[in-house]
């Protein structure tokens, strides 16, 4: 098993689900503090893909330097192992700058492999991922979803039904070793008890859920009246994209191509884009909770930004001592 950097100067890392407002808190924290912003986002690697992704706005780019945001081709691919390269990098340069290293973002897969090191899985197999691709075009991925869950519940609950490129990794890894994809991950335990982690980990929550699903039900209205639709369109228009790019396969676009394609009407590309993040913001707390070392702060509060930065103040302080 390849084990986390074990060197990596002092940062912190701000993590939330969709829409539980980490631009907002991450610059509360830029004004009172020199730092470079990091993202931890799978979509914001990508370059054209602006209103789906709620990018940071020119304004909010300026407030801090911001690192690892459109630096991919939606044509590519962009993984675990390459975020953890780009940030252990990163790190260790703001820190050499004298600034404060501040990891932003959504996509827990990149923190818990920053955080705990990566997997010492197989590599991927041809023959393998045939055989399933074949499987699923006949059952259909839900059905796939239920055969994980009868080898490995674990990975299969915080997967959704439709999570074609995890599901069929998860069962590659099973068919592949005999093993559960659970099983990889539950055996870094004892590695993250010997590495105490170098970093504060700030994880933005809600305590009630529906007042993360009203912002993200307003934040999918926004980019609609944003231009969303249109985005898409530009990127169908370059005649190279297809909808199993992992790229496309972020939520909202792969609803808005599959409405584009006419696989149902366009007058469900609101709902079905707004259930698909709230499935996500799901996920993405499933993630959360199973990281011990979080901070957690009440995001639907009032005084949530005042909490963060109080927070952060007092480890740099606690640091100084």
């Amino acid at each position: 098993m390849a084990k986390p950097e074990a060197a990596l100067p002092f940062y912190i890392a701000l993590a939330g689900p969709t829409a539980s407002g980490k631009t907002a808190a991450a610059l509360e924290i830029a004004r009172h503090h020199a730092v470079e912003i990091v993202s931890v986002d799978s979509a914001l690697v990508y370059r054209g893909m602006d209103i789906g992704t709620a990018k940071p706005n020119a304004a909010e780019l300026a407030a801090a330097p911001h690192h690892l945001i459109d630096i991919r081709d939606p044509l590519q691919a962009y993984s675990a192992a390459e975020f953890v390269r780009d940030a252990t990098r990163l790190i260790q340069a703001i820190h050499a700058r004298g600034k404060l290293p501040l990891l932003v973002g959504g996509t827990m897969l990149y923190f818990k492999a920053l955080f705990d090191g990566l997997d010492d899985m197989p590599p991927a197999d041809p023959a393998v991922r045939e055989a399933l691709s074949q499987e699923a075009a006949e059952l259909g991925w839900p059905a796939m979803h239920a055969l994980l869950a009868a080898v490995d519940p674990i990975t299969a609950q915080r997967l959704a039904p439709a999570d074609s490129q995890r599901i069929q990794r998860a069962l590659e890894v099973y068919r592949i070793t005999g093993k559960p994809l659970s099983y990889f991950h539950a055996s870094q335990a004892a590695d993250r008890a010997n590495s105490p982690a170098n970093n504060l980990l700030i994880s933005l929550e809600p305590v009630e859920r529906a007042w993360l699903h009203a912002r993200i039900a307003q934040r999918f209205d926004a980019m609609l009246g944003a231009g969303f639709l249109e985005e898409v369109q530009t990127l169908r228009a370059r005649g190279d994209l297809h909808p199993d790019l992992p790229s496309m396969r972020c939520v909202g676009y792969r609803q808005a191509w599959e409405a584009l394609d006419g696989l149902w009407p366009m007058s469900e590309l609101r709902d079905k884009g707004i259930y698909a993040t709230r499935q996500l913001a799901k996920r993405q707390i499933t993630w959360l909770r199973s990281m011990a070392q979080r901070q957690v702060i009440a995001c639907d509060q009032p005084d949530a930004l005042q909490q963060v930065l109080r927070l952060v103040d007092a480890v740099l302080r606690e640091r100084s001592d």
